[in-house]
């Protein structure tokens, strides 16, 4: 067991996330930073490399992949401080960021729901994506999703307590509006994306299409299954009918579990695109380790 005067001192005036008083703790201590550790160097490895990579750059798909990536990398680095000192997001905060941290849902939710167009005017509108969707289009887009969300953020931190927190109830409801938008938007282009692609002959580009379909519905599935559950609590202490609460970011499930999003995403991209994996072997790991650059 760690004294409480040395957790003190070791967090610079902030204690741990657990006092190391069952083995449970520890567990718990050890799992935040492998979690982190993790999620760094797969997210990190996809930014690397498309960002290492002209050929991916070009490619509004790998536009989107980058830009999730880079978000996903900072919540690896931000579970070193959520995870292994006792902070609380929220309202009430203890020890928090000032929301930054979290705030980084708002620009995966935007970029995925930017993609999932991406996707859709890709495979059923290609003569007006080709025309509209240039790659300059494409990464305004992006970086829209870090402008909005750091204007709403920088908003919510300047005004009074009761006027942000008429904010943070507007943004749950434009939430729920968003993911009603992307479970209808999976499933339009899951049917609609079948039949326009079977009518279309054999051809690299065709594969091209089927593929980032195929990660794109994968990520926002594993998306949605890993959040609800965080979203749903929320929901349901705000409206003061139960919900559960937890001690801190370190042992909250709900929040691990959306966490856990940023090692899944990145890692779905690796699965689906065989080009990125191929890339990522010459321009990362191959560096890092000859003999899986030769396999």
């Amino acid at each position: 067991m760690v004294p409480a005067n040395i957790t003190d001192s070791i967090s610079g005036g902030v204690p741990l996330s657990v006092d190391f008083k069952s083995p449970q703790d520890y567990v718990i201590f050890i799992l935040q930073i492998v979690f982190a550790t993790v999620t760094v160097l797969i997210a990190g490895s996809v930014v690397i490399t498309i960002l290492a990579t002209s050929a991916l750059r070009l490619q509004n798909r790998f536009i989107f992949m980058l830009n999730t990536s880079i978000c996903d990398t900072l919540v690896g680095v931000s579970v070193y401080y959520l995870g292994l000192f006792d902070v609380q997001e929220g309202y009430p905060p203890r020890n928090g960021t000032y929301n930054i941290l979290p705030s980084l849902l708002g620009v995966n939710i935007l970029t995925f729901l930017f993609a999932q167009f991406d996707r859709y005017f890709a495979v059923c509108h290609p003569f007006i994506y080709g025309r509209f969707a240039t790659r300059e289009f494409v990464i305004g887009i992006n970086i829209y999703c870090w402008v909005y969300n750091s204007a709403h953020l920088l908003a919510r931190n300047l005004l009074p307590s009761s006027k942000a927190m008429q904010m943070y109830v507007i943004s749950i409801v434009l939430f729920q509006l968003i993911l009603v938008t992307k479970v209808a938007m999976t499933i339009k282009l899951y049917v609609v994306a079948r039949v326009q692609l079977a009518r279309e002959p054999p051809s690299a580009e065709k594969e091209s299409k089927k593929e980032s379909l195929r990660i794109i519905i994968f990520v926002v599935i594993t998306f949605l299954v890993l959040w609800c559950p965080s979203f749903v609590n929320i929901i349901i202490r705000f409206i003061g009918i139960g919900g559960l609460t937890f001690r801190n970011e370190a042992t909250n499930l709900f929040a691990i579990m959306a966490r856990f999003n940023a090692v899944c995403t990145p890692s779905v991209y690796i699965w689906g695109s065989p080009t990125l994996r191929e890339a990522m072997v010459k321009t990362v790991w191959g560096r890092v380790c000859p003999r899986c650059k030769r396999r």
